[in-house]
């Protein structure tokens, strides 16, 4: 016979969906699940990233404070207690101390894109400028930022299976994080992948951002279609 007693039981949706996909992708990248196999922590600097959070998971919870690491910075908080959702994260990939160890996330192919989303908002950036050893080159890099040599390889591999592209790994300048790195083409096929809707769930500034500079790429290729209408006219 088992144990008797009450069963736990869940206050969150386990199904996969979009949102359920997009939060895994912050957890994998700024969550923490505690050694006592119930507690699950989620850190950010960004109250709409801790929002987005919590509506993923259909969750409230009380919202504190924690240093994040840097010297002086506070982050906000939000920790659950539950020992399903603590057990279905441990059976796709994540757990303790992951930081460094963690590899492949057991994500749906429906829902990868929503879960690399969620990636990008966590610890990913967007980076563009003016190259300044090209004339009006207008350059623009996506990036994926992990501690864990396997999971930037899994991500690389995953992306590269599904859009035929390859991006290159770096490593920071004190050598404690991977990078995994697209240009302006290939960041442009994961852009329209991971913003398949005006809806979707997001950081709202880093979306802007990206939207900026696609902008000012739209203006210099017309301003190059122009100029070579001219010339071989």
């Amino acid at each position: 016979m088992g144990k008797r007693g009450p069963q736990p039981k869940s206050v969150i949706d386990i199904n996969w969906r979009p949102e359920l996909a997009y939060a895994v992708g912050l957890l994998v990248t700024d969550g923490n699940l505690s050694s006592d196999r119930r507690h699950i922590s989620f850190v950010s600097k960004d109250m709409e990233q801790i929002d987005n959070y919590m509506k993923c998971l259909g969750i409230k919870s009380k919202i504190g404070k924690t240093f994040s690491g840097y010297k002086n910075k506070f982050a906000y908080r939000v920790q659950i207690g539950n020992v399903l959702f603590y057990n279905f994260l441990c059976s796709i990939g994540l757990m303790p101390a992951k930081s460094k160890i963690i590899g492949k996330i057991k994500v749906p192919d429906l829902y990868f894109w929503d879960y690399i989303r969620g990636s990008l908002d966590g610890d990913g950036t967007f980076h563009s400028y003016w190259d300044k050893r090209w004339r009006s080159s207008h350059m623009f890099y996506l990036i994926f930022v992990s501690a864990s040599e396997k999971h930037i390889l899994w991500t690389r591999r995953e992306i590269a299976k599904r859009l035929k592209i390859n991006g290159h790994i770096t490593k920071d300048g004190r050598k404690l994080t991977y990078q995994l790195k697209y240009a302006k083409k290939d960041t442009i096929a994961i852009i329209k992948k991971i913003y398949y809707s005006p809806d979707v769930v997001c950081l709202s500034r880093k979306r802007k951002k990206i939207e900026r500079a696609l902008v000012v790429e739209s203006k210099q290729q017309e301003l190059y279609a122009q100029v070579a209408e001219l010339v071989y006219a």
